[in-house]
């Protein structure tokens, strides 16, 4: 119970702070694990809008006195998220506030003739250059339009059984722009029923999306595993603050 306590009572004002700065957090403890957490530090990059981004770049610097852009560059060993990364850091900054349906027509052909269109593996290059300089949006957008165009999802064509690991890594990333509330729902269930109940990736998620998609992602929990996300949490985690807190976030109730 008191190890309980102590951990929620770490977790709380964490939670409280401002969301840049929380975010800011997440990205540095992420970058500070000895096998870097890159899923956290994509979440953050791409639900997030461009201006907050800036904000948590902003409070990273102030907190650590570091360039978050050159701390993702430095990461050792490379991995393929961490090119990715550096694509959607870029993209924060370069792209057009409006979204083109030419534009997602045309990256989605792109994509088909570097990706399935092609004999061999995807072409990273190509890939990467769009990341760079789409927002967000007009990459959801390029996503929605390749299925209209091809019949399938673009993840469709990166899960082949001889997939690299940059196209495992991208399948991960391009899920998440895609359907957010869906891949959320599946993210809390491994956190779960996992192994081993993954507290940190449960908290994070759920004070992320606690304000823009919980409803959503609730429905989708209780629609894909048949219960709803609070038992799940209760089930796996034993009583004390920090559950309460989790139940009462996710349902947007107050902590008593």
């Amino acid at each position: 119970m008191g190890s309980q306590r102590n951990e929620a009572s770490g977790f709380l004002p964490a939670a409280m702070v401002d969301s840049h700065e929380r975010d800011a957090t997440v990205i540095w403890e992420a970058l500070e694990q000895d096998d870097v957490n890159f899923k956290a530090i994509v979440e953050t990059f791409v639900g997030r809008k461009s201006s907050h981004i800036v904000l948590i770049k902003q409070a990273y610097q102030k907190l650590y006195k570091r360039q978050l852009d050159q701390d993702i560059v430095r990461i050792e060993p490379p991995h393929p998220y961490q090119k990715i990364l550096v694509a959607l850091a870029t993209s924060h900054k370069a792209h057009h506030a409006d979204v083109s349906q030419h534009i997602a027509k045309c990256d989605a052909k792109r994509l088909y003739e570097t990706g399935e269109g092609s004999s061999g593996a995807i072409e990273e290059a190509v890939v990467l250059e769009i990341f760079s300089k789409r927002s967000i949006p007009q990459m959801k957008l390029t996503f929605s339009c390749y299925k209209n165009i091809y019949g399938h999802a673009y993840t469709k064509s990166l899960e082949r059984g001889n997939s690299t690991k940059f196209e495992d890594s991208l399948k991960m990333v391009v899920k998440c722009i895609l359907n957010p509330p869906n891949y959320y729902a599946k993210r809390l269930y491994a956190s779960i029923k996992g192994t081993t109940c993954d507290k940190g990736a449960l908290g994070h998620v759920i004070v992320s999306r606690a304000e823009i998609d919980m409803d959503e992602i609730q429905r989708i929990f209780k629609k894909k595993y048949g219960m709803e996300l609070k038992d799940a949490i209760c089930e796996s985690i034993p009583p004390g603050d920090y559950r309460d807190f989790l139940v009462a976030l996710a349902t947007k109730t107050s902590v008593s």
